[in-house]
C-alpha cells in the first residue's frame, strides 16, 4: 500500500497546477483564433472565444476576396519541394561524414557547425542581391534552394549523430555482399534513419508556412506570395479584415496539424536519439 509524504502531495499539486497553467496558456489564444475566426462582427477588439452567432462567411469571403487559394498552393508548393529535398540532400550528405572518412571531412564538420551561429537574417541583404543577379526575385524555387540550403548546418549534425548510432558491421557486412555505397545507403542505412528523416521531413515543411521574412524580401508580385504575407497584409493594410485574417491562421494550421499527428512518434524518437554527437 502506497504511503503519500505531505512533501510528495505538494509537489503532485504544484506540477499539475504549472500543466494546467501551461494548458491554458497554449490552448487560449488557439481557441480564441478559431472563435474568431467564425465571428460575424470584424476588428481585433471585438474578438471572442464564442462567438453568440458562429458563421462560415468569413471564410467565404477570404477566397472570394482575396487570392487566399494561390497563396495556400504557392506556400504547399514550396514546403513540399523543401520537404523532398531537404530530405534527399540532407540525408546523403551526412550519410557520407557519419560512415566514410575523407580529406576535409573535420573542416567540413567545422564549418558547418559555425554556420549553425550566424542568425538567419543576417543574410538577408545578400540572398536578396543574389537573387536579383540570377534574375529570380518573384520565383518561388528560390525559396526552395534558401530554405534547403539554410537547413543543412543543423539537419546535417542531427542526422549524423543518429547515424553514428547505427553499427558499422553493418557496412562491412554490405560491402562483403557486393553492395555499393549507394545500395548501402538506399536499403540499410535510410531505413534504420527513418525516425530522423521524418523530423526532418516535418520541419523542413512547417517552415515556409511560418516564415514572413524572406519571402517579404523576395516576392512582390500578389500572384506569387506565400500565405504569411498575404495575411499579413489582410491586418495591415487601412481597411483590415481581422476576422478573415483569423480564417487563414486556421486554414494554415492544418496541414501541420495533421502531419505532427501522423509522425509524432518519428518527431519524438528524433528529437531524442539524434542529438548524440557520435564520434
Amino acid at each position: 500500500m502506497r504511503t503519500y509524504t505531505v512533501k510528495k502531495v505538494i509537489a503532485g499539486i504544484l506540477i499539475h497546477i504549472e500543466l494546467i497553467i501551461v494548458a491554458v496558456a497554449v490552448l487560449y489564444p488557439l481557441l480564441w483564433v478559431i472563435g474568431s475566426s467564425v465571428n460575424p462582427v470584424n476588428g481585433i477588439n471585438r474578438g471572442t472565444m464564442i462567438p453568440e452567432q458562429p458563421t462560415l462567411a468569413n471564410y467565404v469571403r477570404l477566397f472570394e476576396k482575396t487570392k487566399f487559394a494561390a497563396w495556400y498552393l504557392n506556400t504547399l508548393y514550396v514546403a513540399v519541394l523543401t520537404t523532398v529535398f531537404s530530405m534527399l540532400l540532407h540525408t546523403m550528405t551526412a550519410f557520407s561524414f557519419a560512415r566514410f572518412k575523407f580529406r576535409g571531412r573535420k573542416t567540413g564538420l567545422l564549418a558547418v557547425m559555425i554556420l549553425q551561429m550566424f542568425p538567419s537574417f543576417l543574410g538577408l541583404t545578400a540572398l536578396y542581391m543574389v537573387a536579383l543577379n540570377f534574375r529570380m526575385l518573384n520565383n518561388l524555387n528560390m525559396l526552395v534552394i534558401i530554405y534547403v540550403a539554410g537547413g543543412i548546418p543543423g539537419n546535417i549534425w542531427l542526422v549524423r549523430g543518429y547515424m553514428l548510432n547505427i553499427p558499422k558491421s553493418i557496412d562491412e557486412a554490405a560491402f562483403i555482399d557486393g553492395a555499393s555505397k549507394l545500395q548501402l545507403f538506399v536499403k540499410l542505412i535510410l531505413p534504420l534513419s527513418m525516425p530522423i528523416v521524418f523530423f526532418i521531413a516535418v520541419t523542413s515543411f512547417m517552415g515556409p508556412w511560418m516564415d514572413y521574412m524572406l519571402p517579404r524580401y523576395l516576392i512582390n508580385r500578389d500572384a506569387k506570395r506565400t500565405l504569411a504575407i498575404g495575411l499579413f497584409d489582410l491586418v495591415t493594410r487601412s481597411n483590415n479584415d481581422f476576422t478573415a485574417f483569423c480564417a487563414g491562421c486556421v486554414l494554415v494550421a492544418v496541414p501541420i496539424t495533421i502531419m505532427y499527428m501522423v509522425f509524432q512518434r518519428f518527431l519524438l524518437e528524433g528529437l531524442t536519439a539524434g542529438a548524440n554527437k557520435g564520434e
